[in-house]
């Protein structure tokens, strides 16, 4: 093993173990890329290493890439696409979409389960922060689930996996920020946007699937209430107006993206502003709302931006010391060809979001291993969808899925982190299902970005 591996295997070592002692992320990658940069410093300048590494061609220039960063208008879109969901979450949209929908489809078996699935797909595509989507619907819907005597897996499962479609369905945060790490055009924020979007509702129809026979197979998991309102045109009409308003909503962020009238940072401009005026038609806004949405928005900026600035220092060194080439050696050197190396990668992926964020993992992950992929001739939409699907995935994986923290931080005193594990083990079958798909028919990612934009 050469001086470079040990320098890229130590940092990535030092890294996880400053994970694993509770450091923050974005101090421990910076912290992290500076101690390597000046161990890389001294041994090449007093001790002669035979590394390529020079102090001002890594740490020189970071001042100039940090800027790019903050510089970069793309970025402008993360900020607005948080205070757009936080504004939607904090104007009562959510809990509209649920009362209305439970009074349609309350009455069938297993109906209750349905409807967050269908409310968490307009809140996924409206919000696209998985913290945010699973504690709403965990907080919106597991109470009522227990009551009508659902079973407490299958209750908390499903809205614990359904809060994770926040990160696929367009308008994402996490396809922006791996549209800026991909570099490429054929992977733009647009059409991550269009490919991420039939495998999303791919996954949400096949939720419902599994719920419908489910429900259908064991009655006693998700019976019928006793109690059955009347179905009436009132309840109609309440489902059409909690329902049009976020979708119309969704439909001019992302038609705005799809068919080139707006860019992705104006199409966040007017998601943010349809979410200030949504909430001022529904009586929900004030200066409290409005300053605690803004406070969030600055939170969750200031810490992926926090993590950005740290990934850019961490990976600036890494390469500095020869980690691209140390990773493309081990990747190209596998014995298993282009198919036997992205699914590596992706196996790889899977096991980093047991303990990453995908914040972490799009931000030092992807730029390493996306080129050598490229090179190899892997569609790079392709591949950013399957990425995508794999973070999703993870996120539920026991025993550290973040999702699962987060659906047990709002469940009742009598459901056990038992029931959690039990509960979304079916959908992460699903989900690794959807994945299958994916990867071997890849048209369900690339079709409709090909037939939009004519590739």
């Amino acid at each position: 093993m050469g001086l470079e591996e040990i320098l890229v295997i130590s940092m990535f070592a030092t890294f996880m173990g400053l994970l694993l002692l509770g450091f923050p992320v974005a101090w421990s990658l910076a912290g992290i890329g500076l101690l390597f940069a000046v161990l890389g410093h001294v041994m090449v300048e007093h001790f002669d290493a035979d590394l390529w590494f020079t102090w001002d061609g890594t740490i020189g220039v970071l001042d100039a890439r940090i800027y790019g960063i903050v510089a970069n208008e793309l970025m402008v879109a993360l900020p607005l696409f948080i205070f757009m969901g936080i504004m939607l979450d904090r104007s009562g949209i959510a809990e509209r979409l649920m009362h209305s929908l439970v009074r349609v489809l309350g009455p069938l078996r297993g109906g209750y389960a349905v409807t967050v699935v269908l409310v968490g797909i307009l809140l996924a595509a409206s919000t696209g922060i998985v913290g945010a989507s699973v504690a709403l619907l965990g907080m919106l819907s597991i109470g009522p689930m227990l009551q009508a005597k659902y079973n407490k897996s299958l209750a908390v499962g499903t809205a614990c996996s359904v809060g994770t479609l926040g990160i696929l369905i367009p308008p994402s945060i996490m396809l922006v920020l791996m549209a800026d790490r991909l570099g490429t055009s054929e992977a733009s924020v647009g059409k991550l946007f269009m490919g991420a979007l039939v495998p999303g509702m791919m996954l949400a129809l096949m939720y419902i699937l599994y719920i419908v026979v489910v429900s259908w197979l064991k009655k006693d998991f998700a019976p019928a209430p006793a109690n059955r309102q009347k179905l009436d045109a009132k309840a109609l009409i309440n489902v059409f107006w909690a329902v049009v308003p976020p979708f119309v909503l969704i439909l001019a962020v992302l038609g705005s993206i799809f068919f080139g009238i707006a860019t992705t940072t104006e199409a966040s401009a007017v998601g943010a502003f349809g979410a200030v005026l949504m909430a001022a038609l529904s009586r929900k806004l004030n200066m409290a709302v409005l300053k605690e949405a803004l406070y969030q928005t600055s939170r969750t900026s200031a810490f992926i931006f926090g993590i950005f600035i740290g990934a850019t220092v961490f990976a600036a060194v890494l390469r500095g010391l020869g980690g691209d080439d140390v990773i493309r050696a081990a990747l190209t050197g596998l014995p298993f060809g282009q198919t036997g190396v992205l699914l590596t990668v992706l196996f790889i992926t899977f096991l980093l979001g047991f303990f990453l964020d995908w914040v972490e993992i799009t931000l030092i992950i992807l730029p390493l291993v996306a080129p050598v992929l490229f090179s190899m001739g892997v569609d790079p939409l392709w591949f950013a969808v399957l990425f995508a699907l794999c973070l999703q995935t993870s996120f539920l994986t026991p025993p550290v899925g973040f999702a699962l923290f987060y659906i047990k931080g709002v469940c009742p005193p009598e459901v056990t982190t038992r029931d959690v594990y039990l509960g979304v083990m079916p959908y992460i079958l699903i989900q690794l299902l959807g994945l299958a798909l994916v990867f071997f028919f890849a048209p369900l990612a690339t079709w409709l970005p090909n037939e939009v934009y004519g590739l």
